[in-house]
């Protein structure tokens, strides 16, 4: 099988010719390959991510899974953006960004280092109430697309790994990267000003549903949905009422479109799995983090929801990846295959997002267990 087959089969919950495995480094170590500042990638698109990532499958020799966007969305209304540099050294650049919608003006500050990803140091919404009528232009459903860059990095990817395309769902986890003072801002607002989040949740859902129907005339490979912290910035409670609604809709135009979905949630994730799995038609969920980053147990979630749902994970970011030896990275990736790969519907990957120093031996070792230890006869 071709990468993109081996992939495809096992988020279908079968058996492909071996456990695909594809390490969670989407940012930082594509980065890091480059030998460029990160603000030239981030910031300048010299290269763009999504081709530091496809050099990074090619080194590494790793099952792709780009996820990088390449829709520009037309809406009804036109936000202006201009965004300037306002200071420079030579650790880091800031950029201010000032957003002009028809109800006033939003700001906001990036700082975009030389050697680490952005940070969104001032955020756009200040005080929600006086700032919801500028924010909900940012949500509006759209009115078509361009899907022209997509196109390119499908062809450029081409039997490497999936081509996917994002849709969210509603929530903190959608919502904490708007507000200055973050999570515990938020989450006073949430309870200060129910009827607007109310309003922001209905605005969010009519969104992205909208926008999957219409990546479902694209057809990607896969479209992800969910979003990271699902459960971890805000209650399972909240998530059953804010979240899940928006997830069951996507996962259902996506069935029915025949376009695979996939749920992204770093953090803790098993009551998310389990929902998932018994009352969604989502096909497969990753990162599924080891304790203390996460709660899942992914021979527990194999044996619980194997025959439901296809498991993406999950060795340990920091202490197998980053700070251990390949021999570690071995014994990890072995376990993760003992315990989830009977059956197929498995992909081996890591927790959220591989550290940037992640020694490339470990990277290495990961991809040659699955390549001999991970074969289905």
């Amino acid at each position: 099988m071709t990468s993109r087959e081996r992939f495809m089969t096992a988020i279908r919950n079968q058996v492909p010719d071996g456990v695909p495995v594809c390490p969670d480094i989407s940012n930082m170590i594509p980065c890091r390959l480059t030998g460029k500042p990160f603000w030239d990638v981030y910031l300048h698109e010299d290269p763009p991510l999504w081709q530091a990532y496809l050099d990074a499958v090619d080194y590494f020799k790793f099952d792709g899974w780009v996820n990088y966007g390449g829709i520009e969305w037309k809406t009804k209304t036109r936000i202006e953006t201009t965004r300037k540099v306002v200071s420079r050294t030579d650790e880091r650049l800031t950029v201010r960004c000032v957003f002009r919608t028809p109800a006033g003006e939003l700001t906001e500050e990036v700082v975009y280092y030389v050697g680490d990803p952005p940070t969104c140091t001032e955020h756009k919404v200040k005080d929600v109430r006086r700032d919801f009528p500028a924010l909900k232009y940012f949500f509006e459903e759209p009115v078509g697309y361009d899907a022209t860059l997509f196109e390119e990095i499908r062809r450029r990817t081409g039997e490497k790994g999936i081509t996917c395309l994002g849709v969210g769902t509603p929530g903190f986890h959608h919502y904490v990267g708007f507000m200055e003072g973050g999570l515990e801002a938020l989450v006073y607002a949430y309870y200060d000003h129910p009827d607007l989040f109310e309003e922001l949740t209905e605005l969010v859902h009519r969104q992205e549903v909208r926008m999957c129907e219409m990546l479902c005339e694209v057809k990607p490979d896969c479209i992800c949905t969910g979003g990271s912290g699902s459960i971890t910035l805000q209650s399972p409670d909240i998530w059953r009422k804010l979240s899940l609604p928006t997830l069951k809709e996507i996962c259902r135009i996506a069935r029915e479109a025949d376009v695979l979905t996939m749920v992204h949630s770093c953090g803790r994730e098993r009551e998310l799995v389990k929902a998932c799995a018994e009352e969604t038609e989502l096909n497969c969920v990753n990162p599924l983090e080891i304790s203390p980053m996460g709660d899942c147990d992914l021979a527990e979630l194999k044996r619980t929801f194997g025959d439901r749902i296809s498991l993406m994970g999950n060795l340990h970011t920091t202490d197998v990846m980053l700070r251990g030896t390949p021999a570690d990275v071995e014994r990890a990736a072995r376990k993760a295959i003992d315990d989830a790969a009977e059956g197929g519907g498995f992909i081996l990957s890591t927790g959220d997002q591989c550290g940037r120093d992640t020694p490339d031996e470990n990277l290495f070792k990961l991809v040659e267990v699955a390549r001999t230890y991970g074969r289905y006869d």
